[in-house]
């Protein structure tokens, strides 16, 4: 039997245990998943390890006695648009940077979202990334207010823990990970027009939020999705250097979401010319030239001169940091696979991809061995913390806005380093269970076509699943498979 025969059988033993599983959360009647439409086709599929439970957990709500008191004096929840005070720090087209604020008035505990949108690095890419997503490029026409959302709202309904921080979102419009200190006269001919100074707009940042009272943090939140999630890896010791200078005794942490990717293992044979051909390594090799990418120093002198790009990758990164970061990583992230040119539910899906998807998983969860703090589902996503819903998300009966919150508790005693964390209040968690959607919390995945959801087995189906030798295989009728993949599969 080929690889797709086996996948399904460990898919069907596993059914019964995830349906059940499955039943169990709506009975408990939690809110319903949002969905999410893009082009793979699945959705929370069988085969859950058996080490794996799912049960339902409701995080407590901090300091809910100021809760109802909070929303009826604030109902404005929006963050205010500010811009640098520093003029020379600019985005790429040479507008001025800046950042987006929501304050809580006497709270010492503040949160500054690096926002993500991958990069570009040379000038095509550059050129055609201003053409048509300028947002990230420009600050022309961001809008004077935005709303947050996930870990970034002010409803403690759905940000239990975090909602009555001082929030701090800063737009993306550097295009260098959040690493470049390159100003546009600092350019060669062929550059000139681009400016690269993500860095530098952190640090001016945070200076500029001195009078708004940072000076005065207990704890802060450096946060960031995607490239912002890479960032909060690239500038977390800084960000802590930063706050010592300016007199501040806080504790300054790091939660990385989406931003912990593996190098590509497949050798292209193209010219490396645009986004679509280029994998991360090759991108980042020609961006830190173009970007005057800075890196951190720490992490620098580990490699060789010109070896400095595996500091972008949080595996080879992690070591060298002093400051906590929390890791969350979707273990199939669709971005990862993307590069890899897989996109799963494609009906061109070949066996070595499928052997890459569940290698993945594995190489991830091994690159977490030493990482105390992690979130990390089997489902194939991109980004979490930000989603509305994200408290719906659990690994091991854990949502992630519970497992901050233990993680929380750990740090006001442990180091960095220390795995301790109190009993019943978790915060290194991994699925145990291999395959893409297999942990039923995941983000249901809709057939964009049809608008409807599918199953994974549907997605094997469509590939060519041979059915009979399937059922052969588990000793079934054929109609019996049929019914147990269109009942749950």
């Amino acid at each position: 039997m080929n690889i797709l025969g086996h996948v399904v059988i460990l898919l069907l033993l596993g059914e019964a245990v995830s349906q059940n599983k499955r039943n169990s959360k709506s009975n408990s009647k939690v809110p319903n998943q949002g969905k999410k439409t893009l082009n793979p086709v699945g959705e929370p599929g069988p085969a859950a390890s058996t080490d794996d439970t799912f049960p339902v957990e409701s995080s407590s709500v901090e300091d809910s006695k100021d809760t109802t008191v909070y929303q009826l004096t604030n109902s404005n929840d929006d963050m205010k648009l500010y811009y640098l005070k520093n003029t020379q720090v600019t985005c790429n087209d040479g507008t001025t940077a800046g950042f987006y604020l929501r304050e809580h008035k006497g709270s010492r505990r503040w949160q500054i979202f690096l926002e993500g949108g991958w990069c570009c690095y040379n000038k095509e890419t550059c050129d055609s990334r201003y053409k048509n997503i300028r947002r990230l490029m420009s600050s022309s026409e961001w809008p004077q207010t935005r709303k947050g959302s996930g870990i970034l709202s002010a409803q403690s309904e759905e940000n239990p823990h975090w909602w009555n921080a001082n929030t701090v979102f800063i737009p993306y419009c550097s295009s260098d990970v959040w690493s470049g200190s390159s100003s546009k006269s600092r350019q060669g001919k062929e550059t000139a027009e681009y400016a690269f100074m993500g860095s530098l707009i952190i640090r001016e940042v945070i200076k500029d939020l001195v009078p708004k009272g940072i000076k005065q943090a207990k704890v802060v939140m450096l946060s960031g999705a995607s490239a912002g999630g890479t960032g909060v890896l690239l500038n977390i010791e800084k960000v802590s250097s930063l706050m010592e200078q300016l007199g501040a005794d806080a504790q300054v942490r790091g939660l990385v979401d989406s931003g912990w990717f593996l190098e590509s293992k497949q050798q292209r044979t193209t010219e490396c010319s645009d986004t679509a051909s280029c994998t991360p390594t090759d991108a980042i090799k020609k961006g830190l030239r173009l970007w005057n990418g800075v890196i951190p120093e720490k992490c620098r002198q580990q490699f060789k001169r010109g070896e400095e790009w595996q500091c972008f990758f949080g595996h080879k990164l992690y070591s060298s940091l002093k400051s906590p970061v929390f890791v969350v990583q979707w273990l199939f992230d669709e971005e990862q696979l993307r590069v890899e040119n897989i996109q799963l539910g494609s009906h061109s899906l070949t066996e070595d991809q499928w052997t890459y998807i569940q290698n993945l998983g594995r190489e991830l969860k091994i690159s977490f061995q030493d990482v105390p703090a992690v979130f990390a589902p089997a489902c194939l996503s991109h980004t979490l913390i930000t989603k509305s819903n994200w408290l719906e998300f659990q690994v091991k009966g854990t949502s992630l806005s519970r497992a901050l919150q233990c993680w929380d508790k750990s740090l006001q005693d442990s180091s960095k380093n220390s795995k301790t964390s109190v009993k019943g209040c978790p915060f290194h968690l991994i699925d145990n269970c291999q395959w893409p959607q297999c942990n039923p919390t995941c983000p249901a995945l809709l057939d964009h076509t049809t608008g409807q959801e599918v199953s994974l087995l549907q997605v094997l189906m469509g590939m060519g699943l041979d059915l009979q030798k399937v059922a052969q295989e588990l000793k079934m009728e054929v109609s019996h498979l049929l019914g147990m993949i269109s009942n749950g599969g």
